[in-house]
């Protein structure tokens, strides 16, 4: 068996021991109930040696596992605060790391994706890496451009794929879709198979380096003028490495997520919604991976609060006719002005409520209130006790708002962005940010101001 086989073997008998681990550590707290602990003392031991377990494999094992518990960890704000603390240290370590490959092992990559001269123009690497991701990891080098005698050395990022990686990230789904029913018990109320669909869905696009840089380099493009936020533009792609322009950055919305001010929070947050509204307007695309790694703090020049910077283009959803779907802000419009009938029709128009489907129009504002309520006010604020307030309502299956949701459909053009938004929301609940949603919404959702 060859190294690569072999190493994905190991991967899948790993994955495969996940939901195994978690039934053991049901029975030891059977066994300590038995014995006379308190039931919530047994609770937060097995949910805290579970979460140790499953996202320290999920950590150690990059591919597909790493992408699963990265997607989890911006919907860490919807659980249950006695479910979601024991874990939420190793969901937020997760954004931001992963093991690094060897250095021998990056030089081959450069070498056969940048070419043998490779060396003549990336006169620097540094030898330890500055991120690790699911399929990838970041490397600090200095860029030598001979097209542009006058341009001299800059400092870039060069991003290299994990050699098989596109192999080991099928190969990790795959498993990740036969055992999320048993994973599912570490995530109450989270239906886990359709997040590994959408992740199994999306794969080939993020392996391909050529078109992230294509995206990357539309964004640096389109944000060039930007005041607040920065797009690292394109140097040089291969098939399996992406060098862009070096972004000196202290550290990730992760950190503000833990250590912010509420000044940093509402700022950085009021940024992130402004870049995601704005970034389909001006590029005619959205970034769809909304987790905390992906955008940087970047200091301010006089010490105040600084820009934000964003990376990862892997996942990006190319909007039909270049713009987010008008409907998606008239039917908001609409369902701000509380025209029941009309928001029916306009859902079923678009392919949300298929024919034959009846929809309580009541029970359907409802429902739609975490998409709707934060554009109700001048400013609105995110909080982690908010999303799961909403989140429990529309996923007890006692309750009505869940019957409804059985009742509707998401059209395929809306999977991605959908998607997004879920994404979205997690981050800011995250952040507990205040935004002017109304008004960003009211600048660059079309239909929305209509």
């Amino acid at each position: 068996m060859t190294e690569l086989p072999r190493r994905a073997a190991a991967r899948t008998a790993r994955l495969a021991a996940l939901p195994l681990g978690y039934a053991g550590r049901q029975a030891l707290g059977l066994g300590k109930r038995l014995g006379g602990k308190p039931a919530e003392a047994v609770m937060t031991e097995v949910q805290q040696r579970t979460a140790e377990q499953l996202f320290r494999t999920l950590g150690e094992l990059k591919g597909g596992a790493m992408k699963f518990g990265q997607a989890l960890s911006v919907l860490e704000a919807a659980l249950p605060e006695e479910v979601s603390a024991p874990y939420r240290e190793h969901l937020t370590a997760l954004q931001d790391s992963a093991p690094p490959m060897p250095t021998s092992t990056v030089r081959e990559q450069l070498t056969t994706h940048l070419g043998a001269d490779w060396g003549e123009r990336l006169v620097w690497l540094d030898g330890a890496p500055t991120a690790a991701a699911s399929i990838g990891q970041v490397h600090r080098g200095r860029w030598l451009d001979h097209t542009d005698a006058s341009a001299g050395e800059r400092d870039v990022a060069v991003k290299v794929q994990y050699p098989g990686a596109g192999e080991a990230l099928m190969s990790d789904l795959r498993q990740l879709s036969r055992v999320a029913r048993s994973v599912a018990p570490v995530f109450p109320g989270l239906d886990i198979k359709p997040l590994v669909a959408e992740l199994q869905a999306r794969a080939a696009e993020e392996l391909d380096y050529h078109l992230e840089a294509e995206a990357q380099a539309a964004y640096a493009e389109a944000f060039a003028d930007h005041p607040d936020i920065v797009v690292p533009g394109v140097v040089s792609v291969g098939e399996e490495v992406l060098v862009t322009e070096w972004m000196d950055s202290p550290h990730s919305l992760a950190h503000v997520i833990r250590e912010g001010t509420q000044e940093e929070r509402d700022h950085y947050g009021e940024l992130f919604v402004r870049f995601l509204f704005e970034g389909p307007k001006r590029t005619g695309m959205l970034h769809a991976d909304p987790h905390p790694g992906n955008f940087r703090v970047l200091p301010a020049p006089d010490g105040g609060l600084g820009r934000l910077g964003v990376l990862d283009f892997g996942a990006v959803a190319r909007l039909e006719d270049g713009q987010m779907p008008p409907a998606t802000g008239r039917l908001m419009r609409i369902a701000l002005d509380s025209d029941e009938e009309s928001l029916v029709a306009g859902l079923r128009a678009e392919g949300f409520i298929k024919d034959r489907i009846t929809i309580d129009p009541g029970m359907l504002m409802s429902y739609l209130a975490p998409f709707v309520e934060p554009a109700a006010q001048e400013r609105f604020t995110f909080t982690r006790e908010w999303m799961r307030e909403q989140f429990e309502r529309v996923n007890d299956p006692r309750s009505e708002e869940f019957t409804l949701a059985m009742k509707l459909n998401l059209p395929t053009s809306y999977l991605l962005i959908h998607r997004t938004w879920i994404g979205a929301i997690g981050l800011l609940s995250q952040l507990n940010a205040s935004a002017p949603f109304r008004e960003i919404l009211e600048e660059s959702l079309p239909g929305f101001a209509d």
